[in-house]
């Protein structure tokens, strides 16, 4: 077994040097096996003497090329190989093979630490195995979960659980306390926003998929809870602060300055909400709206109202009751013009999504029945289907009771109503541009034909 490392040997003459001892035969066993790392390295002149020998190699000789950039390779050189593509190892596949290491050495190991070690790992199996060492060294013979924490770095869940109960609750004095007592610990602030973007994608996933397999995560976070407490719209919006934030924390003077500035401009900022006039100042990068409230007035699992131009003389928001608009008559609703309805409302994101994908089975007063697929049944969770009453309600002029089912359909939805109208104006399109006579000169000219996927209609 000879390994070449292509980035420290990357000039023709090394490579013609390691091609010349290629005819020599073995000295012991069958093969000489070449591997040759990082192949993407190499330069052209030195693919082009490695060439000469892939094309007649000698019996006696296997080459093994191993690369991060396939795409780097020519292809005379890519055509004369059999391609593997290595997958990264499955994190529980790593936790029960370190599990049988720990249990044959005979060393203790704490619950948890070997799963902080995978996940450090990211799927190689080497690399966990080294970071087994390095913390059975570090842990004076024994494997803790705290020592394994410090010595990859790593945040401790309580910091993570804490500041996404501040994002919560709206309590910037609690994430200010939390950003100083983890930079007291010494904490390296940009894994900390990268927890914190891994716990907002997994609150993310179980909003829209309850009942999504946590797999080896089953920490202490309280994900679930905060699924349902929190709006969708938040957590997408926080996750895109998070990662604009982590992105421009090498440019902050300091990083907890930056850490804390990510942080407050999660509660600064929110989606903006349907037919809302944006505030003065505009939004985060167009990503939210601005909220005169601060953040800290907001009761726990309130939602912010949409910013005001003006403040009440006493500093106080006033009530809901005193923002919203003045009622609207009573409006007929049927399955005839539930469309039509669904158009008028002032919905946007899911609680739109979901609106377009039911059917309207009954009306019985205040209390609407609808039907959901059992496919789209993802999009009813959480306070979906509450900010969808409202908005009816507030278009009938009347308090709305929603009942949504998940079963067969057996009407056309609005969504479908709209696919089938978007699929006949895009045929009529492609035959009107079939039909015109410059375009039919052009296909019998060049012996062409209409590329029908790539008709637009114009609106």
């Amino acid at each position: 077994m000879i390994e070449v490392d292509a980035a420290s040997r990357a000039k023709v003459d090394e490579t013609r040097e390691l091609m010349d001892n290629v005819v020599f035969a073995p000295t012991r066993g069958r093969f000489k096996v070449y591997l040759i790392d990082e192949v993407h390295m190499f330069s052209e002149k030195s693919f082009n003497a490695l060439l000469k020998t892939l094309e007649e190699p000698p019996p006696h000789v296997k080459f093994v090329l191993a690369t991060t950039d396939p795409q780097k390779l020519p292809v005379t050189v890519l055509s004369r190989c059999l391609q593997f593509n290595l997958r990264q190892m499955p994190r529980e596949r790593i936790v029960a093979h370190l599990e049988w290491i720990i249990e044959q050495e005979g060393v203790d190991v704490e619950a948890g630490a070997l799963r902080l070690l995978a996940r450090a790992a990211r799927g190689s199996m080497r690399d966990a195995l080294s970071l087994l060492d390095q913390a059975i060294a570090f842990g004076a013979g024994k494997v803790a979960l705290g020592e394994v924490r410090e010595m990859l770095g790593t945040l401790d869940e309580a910091h993570v659980a804490a500041l996404l109960e501040g994002l919560a609750t709206g309590d910037a004095a609690a994430l200010l306390a939390r950003s100083a007592e983890m930079a007291a610990q010494t904490v390296d602030f940009d894994e900390a926003l990268a927890e914190l973007l891994t716990a907002l994608q997994r609150i993310a996933a179980r909003q829209l998929v309850p009942e999504i397999d946590a797999g080896d995560d089953e920490d202490e976070l309280p994900l679930g809870a905060l699924a349902e407490r929190v709006e969708p719209e938040d957590v997408q919006l926080w996750y895109q602060i998070a990662l604009h934030g982590r992105r421009d924390l090498t440019f902050s003077p300091e990083p907890r300055g930056g850490f804390e500035m990510t942080l407050l401009r999660m509660l600064a900022f929110r989606p903006a909400e349907a037919g809302a006039a944006p505030a003065p100042g505009g939004g985060d990068a167009g990503v939210g709206t601005r909220s005169t409230a601060p953040p800290s007035a907001t009761a726990p699992g309130e939602r912010r109202g949409a910013p005001v131009a003006t403040p009440p003389p006493t500093g106080k928001r006033p009530p809901v009751e005193e923002q919203a608009p003045a009622a609207r008559p009573v409006r007929a609703l049927s399955a005839a013009n539930w469309h039509e309805v669904i158009d008028a409302l002032e919905l946007s994101g899911l609680s739109r999504e979901l609106a377009c994908h039911c059917e309207l089975v009954a009306v019985n007063g205040g209390k609407l029945h609808l039907r959901l697929a059992a496919e789209r049944a993802p999009l009813a969770a959480g306070r979906v289907k509450e900010k969808l009453a409202q908005a009816l309600g507030r278009f009938l002029g009347q308090d709305i009771r929603l009942e949504v089912e998940v079963g067969a359909l057996s009407s056309e939805t609005p969504a479908q109503r709209n696919q089938r109208s978007a699929e006949a104006r895009h045929a009529e399109a492609v035959r009107a541009v079939q039909a015109d006579p410059g375009v039919h000169a052009i296909c019998e000219m060049f012996d062409a034909t209409v590329d029908e996927s790539r008709v637009r209609v114009m609106e």
